[in-house]
C-alpha cells in the first residue's frame, strides 16, 4: 500500500474548505488513487514530519504558498532542512507553484520576484522536445495550465532538466533525476478556485483592480487537468 503525504505551505481559504474540503481536499482529487494512504503536514505552521515518519512515505507533495520561496522565514528554513533529508533518501517529491520554486532553491538553483510582474490566468506551456519525462506518456507539444504567481525560477544547476517553458515565464516544469519535479502551474486548479483566488488578491491590494478585470475576462480557456493529473500522478507513483 502507497502512502504519500503533502506538505501545505498555504492556510485554507474559506471557499476551498467549503467546497474541497481544504487544499489537501483539492490534491487529492488530483492525485489520490485507490488502496492509497494520504496524509497532511501543515509545515507553514510549524507541522512537519519528524525523522522517524518520513521513511514511512514514498513520496511527497509540496503546495503554492502566498510566502516567497527564497525567504527565510523559519519553517521555510526548516522545509528546506527537510527537503534535504528527501533528496538524500531519493525519495519522490513534486513541488507545485512555491513547491517548485522551494525546490529549486534546495537544489541550489536562483528564485526571485519575476521581472515581467504577476502572471494569473491560463497559459499555454511548451515542452522541451527532448523532455525524457514525456517518453511512456502520448503528450502534446503544448498544455494548459492556470498560472497564480509573481515569483519566478531563474537559474538551476545544470545537472536540472528543464521540461517546459512559456512566454511569461522561463522555467515552467523542472525535473532533476528521477525523483524530483516541479511545475510552476496549478495543475490542481479549477478557474472557480482561481476566480475566488483573484478576489482574494484584490482585497489584500496584491493586484490592481483593471488587472483583475483583465484576467477574469480572459478566463475562457480550460486548462488540461487530466493530462495534468495523469503527468504529476504517473510521476509521483514511479510509472513513466
Amino acid at each position: 500500500m502507497m502512502r504519500f503525504a503533502v506538505l501545505q505551505c498555504a492556510e485554507d481559504s474559506d471557499y476551498v474548505k467549503k467546497k474541497y474540503g481544504g487544499y489537501f481536499g483539492v490534491y487529492l482529487r488530483m492525485l489520490a488513487e485507490e488502496g492509497e494512504i494520504w496524509d497532511v503536514f501543515h509545515v507553514a505552521a510549524g507541522d512537519f514530519p519528524d525523522d522517524g515518519e518520513i521513511g514511512l512515505y514514498d513520496g511527497f507533495v509540496i503546495t503554492g504558498s502566498c510566502r516567497d520561496a527564497y525567504g527565510d522565514d523559519g519553517w521555510i528554513c526548516e522545509l528546506l532542512t527537510l527537503l534535504e533529508k528527501l533528496h538524500l533518501m531519493n525519495k519522490k517529491v513534486l513541488g507545485i507553484c512555491f513547491g517548485h520554486q522551494i525546490l529549486a532553491r534546495a537544489l541550489g538553483g536562483k528564485v526571485a520576484r519575476a521581472d515581467s510582474g504577476w502572471d494569473i490566468g491560463v497559459r499555454i506551456i511548451n515542452f522541451s522536445s527532448s523532455t525524457k519525462i514525456l517518453t511512456n506518456l502520448e503528450m502534446p507539444k503544448t498544455l494548459s495550465v492556470i498560472e497564480c504567481h509573481r515569483d519566478e525560477v531563474y537559474e538551476l544547476p545544470a545537472d536540472v532538466e528543464v521540461l517546459a517553458w512559456s512566454d511569461k515565464t522561463r522555467v515552467e516544469m523542472f525535473r532533476y533525476r528521477d525523483h524530483i519535479m516541479g511545475v510552476q502551474g496549478h495543475p490542481e486548479y479549477t478557474n472557480d478556485i482561481l476566480l475566488q483566488l483573484i478576489d482574494r488578491l484584490l482585497q489584500g491590494n496584491f493586484i490592481e483592480e483593471s488587472y483583475a478585470v483583465e484576467v477574469r475576462a480572459k478566463l475562457e480557456m480550460e486548462p488540461d487537468m487530466e493530462t495534468w493529473k495523469e503527468l504529476c500522478t504517473s510521476f509521483l507513483k514511479g510509472r513513466l
